[in-house]
């Protein structure tokens, strides 16, 4: 075990807000502590439990990291005196910590052991150490063909957050466990790194789309109900969730099956999680006090993402198969600091950047460029179960050439593409000037961006799964999510009756954005189906969609490079042309086409058309009407007036 004094020292984080010049936010100043705890994983080694055991084995592996969390807590808050005094470290914390587990491992043994046989070697997984805050596994990696990692030397170019320690990084950030400076990289110093395998004769080439919003509505907690069921908190940091509206950890399947849906189309109630993005900036959200937040180092202003794209893709060597109803699927590991990045999956970039990912560091963008951040989701199956006792085993990754190992097949790829509108923050101040940001993270994980992970469990209708996997087999466009956009970035038909989103009219979604400029055209919030509604309680940043970078209408052959490799078509967010939102663009009829329901695919537009790039909203407004028959008008009230007066005049000589 390493000694704890020569780790710890003292670390102190003043807020954006130092001077208490803004109000509603606090100084965050305070003691902390640079190490972290390092446990092994218990869950990810457990790869079969008896179905009798789940439960108890459940509440265990949970309880498991409850102890590691007080134990890092514990850490934080003694900082001080076990610099004094190494030997607290282990009298204290350690040492506890790892009866602790002893125990909790010994009642996993012999839940498992009631139900089958009992597993041997459990309690060598008891003991915990402590490891400097730049000392974690969680290093660059390539995880399953994904792409390849920030470049090394990286992490040395950005400045010093100003709150090191000794050992060369300090614990930063609002909550004093991160994140600092190193965390960082420039997007223009990646070298582009995104490889595509190849199609093959016999592959799937179509894509289907699902728009579900972005969580607008404020839908948040900190439990995890695929690997924590019927625990509260089992996360310990909080998620943003869309689709699904019954999400939390006491929820049964037959709950999500019946739950309402931010999704456009309701055939699909399967959710979609990852942890929040947060602002350092000493804001003091709703959460602040409340386990999973504040009190477990997660703190500041939550971001509400600009955009966020839901595409499922097709094999490059094989046609896909339905996902079975209630598949559970994780990417990515929330753990990856400590636990390596064998199983990290995660994808930072930024607009206009796509073709380089960043893995374990979270991307400076250049002015004008938003933030990416990118799940490409496990596309292989076993054919046989939802869940397997890791959450890992019953899905695979497909190999560099697109096939699935033996004894899987391929199934649609989930993609999911979450655009933020935040600022390099300004890493010579240590954020002061420009906040940073990072993602919520168990608090001994340190807010390290190599831990992000996504969550996904599918209760799309049947009839709706076999409408995807038939529209990607034969190499379509399809879903809400390509058809159903909001009419500022629509390249539909003009008329608003058949572009704007049957669950969520447009009235409706431009409510939800008070801070939306008046434009005379409904709001193009990116999710169709987004609730009108917004956050309750909590004052979070909202952003326009329109004002990502605009990206050229395609059509279904066409396709894009996106974040962590693979082929995938544009964002379920059809993107605009160069033509401004506000650009009256003129269309024949020859030039309209007939808008596709919510769900259905979109036709590939022919050689002689030219698919609309505005609603009629845009181009046919009064604004635009009254250029053309104000002249007209005048004409004849002039006229007419002329007519009066002579018709006057004749009838006074008279």
């Amino acid at each position: 075990m390493l000694g704890g004094g020569g780790l710890v020292a003292v670390n102190v984080y003043a807020s954006a807000t130092e001077g208490g010049d803004q109000q509603g936010q606090v100084a965050t100043g305070q003691v902390l502590s640079a190490p972290t705890i390092y446990c092994p994983d218990v869950g990810s080694r457990l790869t079969a439990v008896p179905d009798g055991a789940k439960a108890d084995v459940d509440r265990e592996l949970a309880q498991l990291d409850q102890q590691v969390v007080a134990a890092y807590q514990q850490l934080s808050q003694s900082a001080t005196a076990i610099e004094q005094n190494p030997g607290l470290a282990d009298d204290t914390i350690m040492n506890p910590l790892k009866e602790k587990r002893s125990a909790s491992l010994q009642r996993i043994a012999d839940a498992i052991g009631r139900e089958g046989d009992r597993p041997q070697g459990l309690d060598d997984l008891a003991a915990c150490t402590l490891r400097s805050s730049n000392q974690g596994a969680g290093q660059s990696a390539d995880p399953q063909g994904s792409a390849t990692p920030s470049q090394s030397g990286q992490a040395s170019a950005a400045p010093s957050q100003g709150t090191g320690t000794g050992t060369g990084t300090g614990a930063g950030g609002q909550g004093g466990n991160g994140p600092v400076a190193a965390d960082y990289a420039d997007i223009t110093s990646v070298q582009p790194n995104v490889t595509t395998p190849a199609e093959r004769s016999g592959g799937s080439t179509g894509t289907f789309s699902s728009s579900c919003g972005v969580n607008a509505n404020g839908l948040f907690n900190s439990d995890n109900v695929i690997v924590a069921p019927g625990v509260s908190n089992g996360a310990h940091h909080f998620h943003d969730y869309i689709g699904n509206q019954s999400n939390n950890a006491f929820a049964s399947d037959q709950d999500l099956a019946n739950a309402d849906t931010s999704c456009a189309d309701k055939g699909d109630r399967s959710t979609y999680y990852w942890p929040v993005l947060r602002l350092q900036n000493g804001k003091q959200e709703r959460d602040a006090g409340k386990p999973g937040g504040g009190t477990e180092g997660n703190a500041g202003q939550i971001v509400t993402a600009k955009q966020v794209t839901l595409t499922f893709e097709g094999n490059p060597t094989s046609k896909v198969t339905e996902m079975p109803r209630l598949l559970r699927i994780i990417t990515g590991d929330a753990k990856a600091f400590v636990n390596g990045p064998a199983n990290a999956n995660a994808s930072w970039s930024c607009t206009g950047f796509e073709n380089r990912q960043l893995k374990d560091k979270y991307p400076l963008c250049p002015a004008g460029s938003d933030v990416v951040r990118t799940f490409r989701f496990q596309s292989c199956w076993d054919g046989r179960n939802i869940d397997s006792a890791n959450h890992r085993t019953h899905v695979a990754f497909e190999a560099p050439d697109g096939s699935c190992p033996a004894g899987f097949q391929a199934i649609p790829q989930l993609v999911q593409r979450i655009v933020y509108a935040v600022d390099a923050p300004s890493l010579q101040d240590g954020g002061r000037t420009v906040p940073l940001f990072a993602v919520d993270s168990f608090p001994e994980q340190l807010h390290k961006p190599v831990t992000d992970h996504g969550d996904f469990i599918n209760v799309f209708d049947e009839s709706l799964m076999r409408k995807m996997v038939d529209c990607i087999n034969s190499g379509r466009t399809c879903g809400a999510g390509a058809d159903e956009q909001p009419p500022s970035e629509s390249t539909q038909p003009s008329e608003p009756s058949e572009t704007a989103s049957p669950v969520a009219p447009p009235a409706q979604t431009q409510s939800a954005e008070p801070s939306e400029p008046a434009t005379g055209q409904p709001s193009s919030e990116p999710p169709a189906g987004t609730p009108a509604t917004a956050s309750s309680g909590t004052e979070l940043p909202r952003v326009d969609a329109s004002a990502s970078p605009k990206k050229s209408s395609t059509t279904k052959s066409s396709t894009t490079k996106s974040s962590g490799g693979g082929v995938i078509s544009e964002p379920t967010q059809r993107p605009d042309t160069e033509t401004p939102a506000d650009t009256a663009v003129a269309a024949t009829p020859a030039d309209t086409a007939v808008a596709a329901p919510a769900g259905q695919e979109t036709p590939a537009t022919g050689s002689g058309t030219q698919p609309q790039t505005e609603p009629q909203a845009v181009q046919g407004d009064l604004a635009e009407t009254g250029v053309h028959l104000w002249p007209a008008l005048f004409g004849g009230l002039l006229l007419a007036s002329g007519a009066v007066l002579l018709w006057r005049a004749r009838r006074n000589a008279v």
